[in-house]
């Protein structure tokens, strides 16, 4: 059995904390909310997974050298903007060669760096293996044991297969993929499309328009991966469409949650207030509207997104707008 630190005491962080004790694995888990850790050791609950029981054998602790010395696998599940911060912390206590497994989603807009790059720039030249862990995988379902499939994607594909076998039982299955760049960027921009498939939501359409956002969707995110030097078969796996299709529909997820506010005409600082967790796909709007200008790719999606989050257009004209694009060929794989 492993060694397994998590750092970040959320619900995607808990859910995956308990499945990995019920399997036997030693698990220690650091937040960096003292208060968070104290409730946690007394009550074995996390208030946004209620009918989840967190498992007696696992460790909570206030000191971050706890949760990262001696362990087999280094999990961090912070929050994306959260994501520098922690490893910066964290960095100290981490030996030569620890895999390091990140399961948050985003881009950081400064750098423009994935969550992985991240974690590896903020180690100042200590060598670690990194590891994306990614995919359709809401905490609500895996804290109910529901069956679920994610990637484990790196280039040190010795660490992946390693982090396969600790995470795959009868209720995760786990597959690897060497794509760890489009992995994670799949992961962070899906996040943008379920915004625009909740406002739609929220708009009063219907599901014509819920299946045109999410296929046109993924095309934008190809478009860019591929010039970014991606594998395009990612998009159509489970980190690609499999993320966005379950982002984009379902009522566990925060992005449609949100979305769906704005749609019905919250203001977007309110809706964020609403959900009452961090929304990602927000965070994630200024470096997608980089890349998409750095590697010259169309983005129409994005672009009507930030204009009605960060610009207060109206939702409804910003549709319209869309549809009245000029017309082009659906096989026109260059523009979207």
């Amino acid at each position: 059995m492993a060694e397994i630190g998590i750092l970040g005491a959320g619900t995607w962080g808990m859910a995956l904390t308990r499945m990995l004790a019920n399997e036997g694995h030693r698990t220690t888990v650091w937040s960096a909310l003292p208060e968070e850790i104290e409730t946690y050791s007394k009550t074995r609950r996390q208030p946004n997974l209620p009918g989840m029981v967190i498992p007696d054998s696992v460790r909570f602790t206030k000191e971050i050298a706890d949760a990262c010395t001696g362990k087999d696998i280094l999990l961090f599940a912070v929050p994306s903007v959260f994501v520098r911060a922690t490893a910066k912390a964290a960095a100290p206590f981490i030996p030569e060669g620890q895999i390091i497994v990140d399961v948050a989603k985003g881009i950081e807009p400064e750098t423009l760096f994935t969550m992985t790059q991240v974690i590896a720039d903020a180690m100042e030249g200590k060598t670690v293996r990194l590891v994306a862990l990614s995919g359709p995988t809401h905490a609500e379902e895996v804290a109910q044991d529901l069956p679920t499939t994610i990637v484990a994607a790196g280039r040190d594909t010795e660490a992946a297969k390693t982090v396969q076998q600790i995470f795959m039982n009868d209720v995760m299955r786990v597959y690897t993929n060497e794509d760890v760049l489009g992995v994670e960027l799949c992961g962070a921009l899906k996040n943008i499309i379920a915004l625009a498939s909740g406002a739609a939501l929220g708009l009063g359409y219907g599901d014509n328009t819920k299946a045109a956002l999410i296929t046109r969707g993924m095309h934008e995110i190809t478009l860019l991966g591929v010039a970014m030097g991606c594998d395009e078969r990612t998009f159509y796996g489970l980190a690609g469409i499999g993320d966005l299709i379950v982002t984009a529909t379902s009522e566990h997820s925060r992005n449609n949650r949100c979305g769906h506010l704005i749609g019905e005409g919250m203001k977007p600082a309110d809706a964020v207030v609403k959900v009452g967790m961090v929304v990602e796909g927000i965070n994630a709007i200024p470096a997608a509207l980089q890349l998409k200008q750095k590697y010259g790719i169309e983005m129409p999606l994005v672009d009507a997104i930030d204009a009605v989050v960060n610009h207060d257009a109206d939702p409804k004209k910003t549709v319209h707008d869309l549809m009245t694009r000029a017309p082009r060929s659906e096989l026109d794989y260059r523009k979207s």
